[in-house]
């Protein structure tokens, strides 16, 4: 039974991570996102 309640936890870690990751998804937020990680990629390799 106590091994049941940290598995009960981590599954409703990962349905609230996966629902906040489908609701960023929805939102178009996946674009602005790549475009940030992409000009700090080339803000730290002297480029941009």
């Amino acid at each position: 039974m106590k091994r049941r309640i940290p598995n009960l936890y981590g599954m409703i870690i990962i349905l609230a991570s996966l629902l906040l990751i489908a609701v960023g998804l929805l939102q178009g937020q996946f674009s602005d996102v790549l475009h940030k990680a992409v000009q700090i990629c080339l803000e730290c390799i002297g480029v941009g």
